[in-house]
């Protein structure tokens, strides 16, 4: 057996040499690699912190000791150490673990998560309540450093190194030198190494109480010596800032040590205030592949292990992605008002190639959604016409700047929902199921969603003519296959698209379902039934004129969504006609039920929730059955 195979839980671990755990790294992302060629997932950044699972692990005494891992995304090496061995190849697949934490899914995982900086504010809170309890077992909060540009640290931090609280949280920062100052230096490594001593922290307490007691200079001592201290750890480290949070910080130290982690970890966790360990990685360590190109592997499909080139038929359709950064780029060559703006996304949302054309145009905010809406809405003020590029999960973390920072004034931001509707393998944090609902509520904005993508370029277009605020979501994935046009035209705002005509019933569809209501309606055609199917284009406004005098002459109305029925596209449309007056004989709402959409493949998931072309005609024969 190997050395991974003979661990179903932390207590196997603690039963290795020390000697033997690089051998067990190894195996770690032998078996990570190997699983995430199939299934895809996040390797790079799983790759990075497997010494420091190990040492985690290695340490503390989990699951009593609880680790909550910022986005859950670097966790596959946990996993693999807290008796998940036998599922792992399930990863990512419908029904299999989950590519993220999830407390049902196992007691080692503190926390849910899928979104980046909660690790900090959670860990805290977990904390405290443990310390209500009299429960002295210790929180570990790992959080990356690209999750430090998020202002939700900054909270948490804030609060946790309140002097007045029993708090001693430990944070491990994981710098992998994308956000953070890169290592500067052995001689920081070993000073946080010997810094970390018990032995020592109790002697500089001692000290500090000594010169304290020196008759009429004993303050006047210690504030010197407190700030020759600091100053000497500044010079060295980037620690100060951790240290004005009150936090004790200990760092750089290599992550890639595992003597060097389990000697600095096995100290700190006597310690009983805040501590910050500094960790620096390199990310996607222990594959070549990974480590020369870690912003594809960050998030990668599947792929041969062996030369890391992506398995699956290349397609030649340009993925919604794709056509919105390309068009974007376009229409700034000739309006200099455009400005991208991104939260640390840039490859994401497909806004590479603008930032190369129009470097000086081009702002990447970090993860730091909320900063990016308001810092968006500033630049309207003096003229300009930002397009804030998020995917739709993530732009619910800005909902309060949206609706104050933007919608009140009418500012004209342009938001460009990436990864709108059913996203796939990293399940309910990612999906964007939401926002057609939460963004229709506000006044003074305008949502729409495209058919194909040729029809996201138009609505791009009319975004940036529009004089408010206005929402453009479209799905993950390849398009339609629509010839472009060079010169896409703007929409008339608020204007439905009539597809084909019929008398047996009214198909009104938005966004990614259009397709699907299309081949939908020529399937029932060719049982006798004739639909009208429109393309809505738009969920606010509506196309009212049009919508009244096709539901009064065809008063059978199916709506089709990929989001959720609550407060959505159906539910707008079944509101308009009701204060329109207008009563039909039977509505259909088609989408997404009141829960959670667990992860898996975009085709499956739509099937089972009745989101693909069998499921549309199924519901639509069973509503003309019920009213014959």
């Amino acid at each position: 057996m190997t050395l991974l195979e003979k661990i179903q839980s932390p207590r196997d671990l603690k039963q290795l040499r020390r000697d033997q755990l690089p051998a067990l790294a190894d195996e770690i992302r032998q078996r990570i690699v190997e699983v995430v060629s199939h299934n895809g997932g996040h390797l790079a950044s799983s790759l990075g912190v497997v010494e420091l699972t190990i040492a985690i692990h290695y340490v503390f005494d989990t699951p009593n000791d609880k680790v909550v891992w910022d986005v859950g995304h670097q966790a596959y090496a946990h996993k693999l150490l807290t008796g998940r061995q036998d599922r792992f190849e399930s990863l990512r697949k419908y029904k299999g673990l989950s590519g993220f934490t999830k407390i049902s899914e196992s007691e080692y995982d503190a926390f849910t998560t899928g979104h980046s900086s909660t690790s900090i504010s959670a860990g805290l809170g977990i904390t405290c309540a443990k310390r209500l309890k009299q429960d002295r077992s210790k929180v570990l909060a790992v959080i990356g450093d690209g999750s430090m540009t998020a202002g939700l640290a900054y909270e948490a931090l804030n609060q946790g190194g309140d002097t007045h609280k029993d708090t001693d949280l430990i944070v491990i920062l994981n710098d992998n030198d994308m956000s953070i100052s890169q290592n500067v230096g052995a001689v920081s490594s070993l000073l946080s190494r010997t810094l970390s001593a018990t032995r020592l922290q109790n002697w500089r307490k001692e000290f500090g109480e000594f010169l304290r007691s020196v008759p009429r200079i004993g303050d006047n001592i210690y504030n010197w010596a407190k700030r020759s201290e600091e100053s000497f750890k500044a010079f060295i480290t980037p620690g100060m800032l951790f240290e004005a949070f009150n936090f004790d910080y200990f760092g750089p130290i290599n992550a890639h040590k595992l003597d060097h982690l389990i000697d600095i970890l096995n100290n700190i966790k006597e310690l009983d205030e805040p501590v910050l360990l500094h960790v620096t990685s390199v990310k996607g360590k222990g594959y070549t592949q990974a480590e020369k190109n870690p912003v594809y592997f960050h998030g990668v499909g599947c792929f041969n292990p062996d030369t890391g080139t992506c398995i699956g038929p290349e397609s030649q359709i340009p993925s919604y992605t794709q056509v919105f950064g390309d068009t974007l780029t376009q229409i700034a060559r000739d309006d200099e008002r455009i400005i991208a703006v991104t939260a640390a996304m840039p490859e994401g949302t497909g806004l590479t190639a603008f930032a190369e054309a129009h470097p000086e145009r081009f702002f990447d905010v970090g993860i730091a959604e909320q900063h990016g809406v308001t810092f968006a809405a500033g630049m309207t003020t003096e003229g300009f016409k930002p397009v804030v590029a998020i995917y739709s999960t993530f732009l619910q973390r800005a909902y309060d700047q949206i609706v104050h920072d933007v919608c009140i004034e009418s500012l004209p931001v342009v938001f460009a929902l990436d990864r709108g509707g059913i996203v796939g393998e990293d399940g309910p944090t990612h999906h964007g199921l939401f926002d057609l609902s939460y963004l229709r509520a506000l006044p003074n904005m305008v949502v729409m969603a495209p058919k194909d993508e040729g029809e996201l370029a138009r609505m791009l277009v009319t975004a940036i003519h529009h004089s408010g605020p206005i929402a453009l979501r479209y799905p993950r994935g390849i398009g339609e296959g629509v010839e472009l046009e060079p010169n896409p035209a703007p929409l008339p705002l608020g204007k439905a698209e009539v597809l084909c005509e019929g008398d047996d019933l009214l198909i009104m569809a938005i966004g990614s379902m259009v397709p699907v209501a299309e081949s939908a309606a020529r399937i029932l055609a060719d049982d006798g039934i004739q639909p009208t199917v429109i393309n809505a284009r738009f969920v606010k406004p509506l196309d009212m004129d049009l919508i009244t005098e096709l539901a009064e002459r065809i008063p059978r109305v199916v709506t089709i969504e990929e989001n959720v029925l609550q407060g959505g596209f159906g539910s707008a449309v079944l509101e308009a006609l009701t204060d329109a007056g207008v009563r039909v004989e039977t509505f259909r709402r088609l989408g997404i039920p009141d829960q959670f959409v667990e992860h898996g493949p975009q085709k499956l998931l739509r099937s089972k929730y009745g989101l693909d072309v069998d499921g549309v005609t199924t519901a639509v024969r069973e509503m003309l059955a019920m009213h014959r």
